[in-house]
């Protein structure tokens, strides 16, 4: 086990980061769940026209994994500032997953 998993610091953006990468699985799979049921549709312009294809889901979890391991990066540098980022992120898509999860009651 490398040496920043030893301390409760690295721990921490460990499971911070392993958070995020699931978080934004979790908005690609419910985003194509209720666009397939018509419940809601992908309000980023840029992703629009992939939602549905296999690319979708392929760009969602490559990005996750690119956006976390940069932050990790930025982390073995300046700890606080990653931590923080990774804590602002996290809290974002876990407020994206629950709107995205409460169209399911409302619709």
């Amino acid at each position: 086990m490398m040496k920043v998993f030893t301390t409760a610091h690295g721990r921490t953006m460990f499971w911070l980061l392993g958070l995020l990468v699931a978080f934004v699985i979790l908005d690609g799979v419910i985003t194509e769940l209720l666009l397939a049921h018509g419940l809601a549709r992908e309000s980023n312009p840029f992703l629009e026209p992939l939602v549905g294809e296999p690319g979708f889901m392929v760009l969602k979890s490559v990005g996750a994994l690119v956006a976390a391991f940069i932050l990790w990066d930025i982390y073995r540098h300046w700890p606080k500032l990653a931590t923080i980022a990774a804590w602002v992120l996290v809290s974002a898509y876990g407020v994206i997953v629950l709107w995205n999860t409460s169209l399911f009651l409302t619709g």
